[in-house]
């Protein structure tokens, strides 16, 4: 029975360390430093990101983040009517498969990334959560983190981010890899633009309440 609990330890370990230590890198951003020979990666703390980048993130990903406790049921209801077109994937989900685990869509990741993510909303807070996930997202090929993001397609630090670029980097999301948030086409200037709307939505009806200054830890 004791050689079952090492492992559950170990992960209880890992989850309570890194919500208050940054994790030094992840297995995606490994995996595409050999590929590559090197990726540019950043960390900031969320203080040192603009206001509108965090919440435009959540507003094009997760815009009920503050409400859920890490499985969006509803959204999981919705994706499974519609045969899987649309995903379901929460923040905090997101965080755990690029913290914790491995790309790819297989039916065991995904299962252990369900258990996981539950333990890691338990052991940190939202603005955490969210810190960590702008600081490990891709937002380009080799891009990693928000701050790198920021001053590889306009030159500035995540700080400085106006609302639109902020918006800008939030659509390519889904898809950095294939998309140019510094040259965008007319769909993606749209889609920034609708994550602009809902980002100022969010922030009136209290959506943003959990991750903004002030928020309770």
């Amino acid at each position: 029975m004791s050689l079952l609990l090492l492992p559950l330890a170990a992960v209880l370990l890992l989850v309570a360390l890194f919500g208050a230590v940054n994790p030094p890198t992840t297995p995606t951003i490994l995996g595409e430093g050999r590929r590559l020979g090197g990726v540019d990666h950043a960390w900031v703390p969320l203080e040192d990101i603009a206001p509108v980048m965090a919440r435009a993130a959540v507003a094009a990903e997760d815009a009920n983040f503050c409400a859920h406790w890490g499985l969006d049921l509803q959204a999981i209801r919705l994706a499974a009517a519609e045969g899987g077109a649309r995903g379901a994937s929460t923040i905090s989900q997101q965080v755990v498969k690029n913290v914790y685990l491995w790309q790819g869509r297989s039916w065991a990741r995904k299962a252990i990334e369900a258990a996981l993510t539950p333990v890691v909303e338990a052991f940190w807070s939202k603005r955490r959560i969210l810190e960590v996930y702008l600081n490990v997202a891709e937002f380009g090929e080799g891009v990693f983190g928000v701050e790198a993001a920021a001053h590889h397609w306009f030159g500035v630090p995540a700080a400085g981010l106006s609302d639109v670029q902020a918006a800008r980097l939030a659509a390519i999301l889904p898809d950095p890899k294939h998309r140019d948030p510094a040259d965008p086409t007319e769909a993606l200037r749209a889609r920034a633009r609708s994550i602009l709307d809902g980002a100022a939505t969010i922030a009136a009806d209290g959506r943003a309440a959990c991750f903004e200054t002030g928020a309770a830890p």
